[in-house]
């Protein structure tokens, strides 16, 4: 029997097999396959399932000191010209292929629940396992060419996703906006990825880097191109991964159906570009100010991210900019030359972002009950409160999550944050202190969600509340009074609740495979690495940074429990009232999303009517001409074609006299 390792090439085949069937059925037979839901459902999950096992035997394999696995063919040639394709099966390769398909099926199984009731149950369930295939066939990619092809794959089915309820005008902007943004940052990549062939004459990972270090000291290739090259190739995980400023479209996505806000930010789209980063980490490595960069680009969007969500007040958009700041702490980690840490914070980062989507998911079910199916209402946390008497299972997990991502011991998220800390004090003191402020904040702004979720009193049933929120969000209000109030929230069903406890359990445990003294996870992926940290791990040297870590998140705890749960502290007062430009620059995103309308949308938009101005007027004006002209011309010559012998004749010899003429008078006198 074939070790797994060998047969990891059909981790991503089948969920493909699984999308591709009730893809065709969908286009074949709508009616009777929208009548199998659940069949359609099981096997899909059936196939996900399949490939999870075999995912999770290759992590065995991998733990147990079982060689990487590479097998390649040729897929096209044209004399020494050739292109290899393939699988490539590491550490790094096992780990995500199991985060993944863990993910995908916890996914799938709350999605029966949440999308139960929606006529395109049956089309999302094959949305998901495209898009968990074209995840998993970008991680065993063994070089930059292949990883493109799914890296598109990825960003289609996102699209997809996003614009699920496509009647809707919020869906249907922010798939637009995602593609688009994602086009930006992708065209970087292939232009990079061209140029490193150029360069290097290979998509491979480590020819890639040995050809421009080669190149770079032979001089053949200038250090200013390298750089560029790097740069363009960056541009693509900037994108996906939402780094500043192409995160724009990643709070907007949260317009899709809640189950897969919770897989695009736990485990594929925004993990693909953290993943590609560290797979080309060999090639990063030469260059210290391409380093610096990724560190400053990481560095911003965790503070940005963090700094929008301390003032969002709907459910899920918060917990978008939540994402965007953890993955600029990732980008910090691989711009700081750890990617092993980057890595260990998206394992970490996944499980309880992805129980914390799935929990919102969990309580704006529940809201619809009461408010009934307005995103606008049931996502706003101004109506919520009092939820955790109602919602035991999600208001625990949710906690839960908060305090993993707050980086409060011994949960998971506090190894992971403070080890991507540790390698930003010793690399770049200042990001180190941008990325310190950041986990206090993160901490208030967790606890601000968690607070005015479940805490308090419930104030869904405000009538009044409801149309003002309405009219701010400019929503026609329908005259249809809801009769539903807080009794009827209940406990979403088990579907939706066993994933959520699930996720808990890692949530909880899984930082202690991440010891700084004895990283089980470091020596997975990188022993050498995990060797020089255990012999250069000092207590007095840990502690004083760990101990700074968790004080500032302890305060930023403290502070959103005095002000949103005890009430003892207003901070309308104390900061929005004091300082009323900063917390305006906040709520409205930094701007960028006005600065983005202004200059690339209506900047676009002008230009386009100007090319428009010059193809009307110049180029079919010149079409134009050219027809008159040609249509008269043919008008009058019309005249002449008479089919008269003699009339011709008469023309021609009229010619001769004109050409004598005409030389004649040219011709100088003889004296």
């Amino acid at each position: 029997m074939p070790q797994a390792s060998e047969i990891a090439w059909l981790i991503p085949v089948f969920p493909l097999i699984g999308a591709v069937f009730s893809g065709l059925g969908l286009i074949c037979a709508n009616k009777k396959i929208n009548n199998s839901r659940e069949i359609v459902s099981i096997s899909l999950l059936s196939f996900v399932g399949v490939s999870a096992v075999i995912s999770y035997k290759t992590l065995i394999e991998q733990i147990n000191g079982y060689q990487s696995v590479e097998k390649l063919f040729v897929w096209a040639s044209a004399g020494d010209f050739t292109i290899p394709m393939g699988f490539v099966l590491d550490p790094l390769g096992s780990v995500m292929l199991t985060l993944v398909t863990t993910i995908t099926l916890l996914v799938m199984i709350y999605s029966h629940g949440y999308m139960a009731h929606d006529k395109g149950y049956v089309r999302f369930f094959t949305y998901l396992a495209l898009f968990s295939s074209s995840m998993m066939g970008l991680i065993i990619s063994p070089n930059l060419l292949e990883i493109y092809v799914f890296w598109e794959l990825v960003g289609m089915c996102s699209y997809l996703l996003v614009g699920f309820w496509y009647d809707r005008d919020g869906a249907a902007n922010a798939a637009q906006k995602a593609f688009v943004v994602n086009r930006v940052g992708d065209f970087g990549l292939l232009l990079g990825i061209l140029g490193l062939f150029w360069a290097t004459k290979s998509f491979d990972f480590n020819e890639i880097a040995l050809g421009v270090a080669q190149s770079v000291s032979e001089n053949s290739l200038p250090v200013w191109a390298a750089l560029l090259l790097c740069f363009l190739v960056f541009l693509g995980p900037m994108a996906k991964s939402a780094q500043f400023p192409l995160h724009v479209w990643l709070p907007d996505a949260m317009e899709g159906p809640t189950p897969i806000s919770a897989l695009i930010h736990a485990a594929t789209m925004v993990a693909a570009g953290i993943f590609l980063v560290a797979r080309l980490q060999p090639l990063y490595s030469l260059f210290p100010s391409i380093q610096f960069i990724i560190a400053l680009v990481g560095t911003i969007t965790c503070f940005l991210g963090a700094s929008i969500a301390l003032t969002q007040m709907d459910l899920k958009k918060g917990l978008a900019y939540s994402t965007v700041s953890q993955l600029g702490y990732m980008m910090l980690a691989m711009g700081c030359g750890a990617p092993v840490a980057g890595i260990f914070h998206l394992i970490t980062h996944a499980c309880f972002k992805a129980m914390l989507f799935l929990g919102s998911g969990s309580v704006i079910h529940a809201m619809e009950e009461v408010v009934g199916h307005q995103p606008v209402l049931a996502q706003d946390m101004r109506l919520m409160g009092g939820l955790r008497k109602k919602m035991p299972f999600t208001s625990t997990t949710f906690l839960i999550g908060c305090v993993a991502i707050s980086g409060i011991p011994p949960l998971a998220g506090f190894w992971s944050k403070d080890e991507i800390l540790g390698n930003a004090f010793i690399s770049f003191p200042a990001f180190w202190f941008v990325g310190f402020l950041t986990a206090g904040m993160t901490a208030f702004y967790m606890f601000r969600l968690y607070f005015l979720t479940f805490e308090g009193d419930f104030k869904g049933g405000n009538k009044e509340l409801q149309k003002e929120l309405l009219l701010a969000s400019k929503i026609n209000i329908e005259e249809d009074e809801h009769e539903e109030e807080h009794g009827s929230l209940h406990e979403s069903p088990w579907s939706m609740t066993f994933p959520l406890v699930f996720l808990a359990v890692p949530s909880v445990i899984i930082g202690f495979m991440g010891f700084p003294w004895d990283s089980k996870f470091a020596n997975l992926l990188d022993p050498e690495e995990a060797l020089i940290a255990i012999e250069s791990f000092e207590l007095k040297e840990f502690l004083p940074l760990a101990i700074a870590s968790v004080f500032i998140a302890s305060i930023g705890i403290t502070i959103a429990y005095q002000a949103y749960f005890a009430r003892k502290i207003n901070l309308s007062i104390l900061f929005a009232q004091r300082f009323p430009t900063v917390n305006k620059f906040l709520s409205n995103k930094w701007y960028l999303d006005d600065i983005n309308e202004k200059l690339f949308v209506k900047g676009s938009r002008k230009l386009a009517k100007e090319v428009l101005e010059v193809d009307s007027k110049v180029v079919d004006g010149v079409v134009n001409l050219t027809g008159l002209v040609t249509l008269g011309s043919g008008e009058g010559l019309k005249y002449f074609e008479t089919g008269r012998a003699q009339f011709y004749a008469l023309i021609v010899f009229g010619g001769v006299i004109l050409l004598v003429a005409i030389f004649g008078f040219q011709s100088p006198q003889v004296t």
